[in-house]
């Protein structure tokens, strides 16, 4: 009996302290490595073409994908990091060292953080865009949207250091045994980071939305009534209508995606370990990092210039000299 218990510890050296390993069987756990390890080549690769159209292609590089490329560069970054280490930390011991749990911890804040930051960046540029067209080139520039995401990172990085500091003074603080990597937050910094984190941005994120949507709408209506009541055919504007109309739709799925990735997360961060499974709640929080996999999709590629990147990038023409000024628009 000695010989299986110190079998199933961490830290056989150290039975006393040891936490146990977790016990899944195998084909549970292979399962759980196949879909999850899946996602997170999925989210790599999809934002990983982002990042290489837009910073290769020169016509791409307007205030808009520059936005599109800082949240592409976080959540690639939730794919290439979070996503593997968060499934080896449930499925296995935490073999290294406290320090690097800090670093764990603090850089799973601040990707966290800067995604929904660069989302209701994002948000806001196509507020201005749809709402107010006629100033959208002077209030967006590419040096205020650059200033933008250096704030947004530069936040982040700030923000996240004063929610795990206290855990830096004295790494494993809060691991109850050999063997864990914990992030114990106090009640109220959770509440307050609650609110910075997910009421705040969500209500930006839907008020915009709802503007967005109402000047749509009335638009849609003045364009039916307008070709209407005259007979001259109006290419330019149905055309230009219905491009405010799908930016519009676009922003409804970000809308809703990023409800249905958060809610659970943030409501299993509310309720604590002692109400909710920790099964459930590594759950929630993957499909909380699945969102940064989902991002791509719905900004990407509903568009035609990430198909035909894709397509350069695949069949390796970006390496022919002069295929950063290939027309993509």
């Amino acid at each position: 009996m000695e010989v299986e218990d110190g079998a199933e510890l961490c830290f056989p050296q150290f039975p006393n302290t040891s936490c146990r390993k977790p016990s899944f069987p195998w084909p549970q756990t292979l399962l759980i490595y196949i879909v999850c390890y899946s996602i997170s080549l999925t989210t790599v690769t999809l934002n990983l073409l982002i990042i290489i159209s837009i910073s290769h292609f020169r016509q791409l590089h307007t205030p808009t994908n520059i936005l599109l490329l800082s949240l592409a560069v976080s959540d690639f970054l939730v794919g290439l990091v979070l996503m593997p280490v968060e499934v080896l930390r449930q499925t296995s011991c935490w073999f290294v060292d406290d320090y690097v749990c800090f670093l764990y911890n603090y850089l799973t804040s601040i990707i966290t953080v800067s995604s929904i930051g660069n989302i209701v960046l994002i948000s806001v540029d196509r507020y201005v865009a749809i709402c107010d067209p006629l100033h959208y080139n002077n209030r967006i520039t590419m040096n205020r949207v650059k200033l933008s995401v250096f704030l947004c990172w530069l936040c982040s990085v700030s923000y996240s250091f004063l929610i795990v500091k206290d855990d830096l003074t004295q790494p494993g603080r809060y691991n109850s045994c050999y063997g864990e990597c914990l992030l114990v937050i106090d009640y109220v910094i959770k509440a307050v980071d609650m609110v910075l984190t997910f009421i705040v941005p969500v209500t930006v994120i839907v008020a915009l939305y709802l503007r967005v949507f109402a000047v749509a709408v009335s638009q849609a209506r003045a364009m039916r009534s307008h070709i209407t009541a005259v007979t001259l055919k109006l290419t330019v504007t149905p055309k230009a209508k219905r491009s405010e109309l799908k930016a519009a739709r676009t922003l409804g799925v970000l809308v809703v995606v990023f409800l249905m990735c958060f809610c659970p997360y943030y409501s299993v961060s509310l309720a604590g370990d002692s109400l909710v499974n920790a099964a459930f709640a590594s759950y929630v929080l993957f499909v909380f990092y699945s969102n940064s996999g989902l991002n791509p999709v719905i900004y990407a590629l509903f568009y035609p210039w990430f198909r035909k990147a894709v397509k350069l990038i695949v069949t390796l023409q970006i390496l022919q000299r002069g295929s950063c000024e290939t027309i993509m628009l």
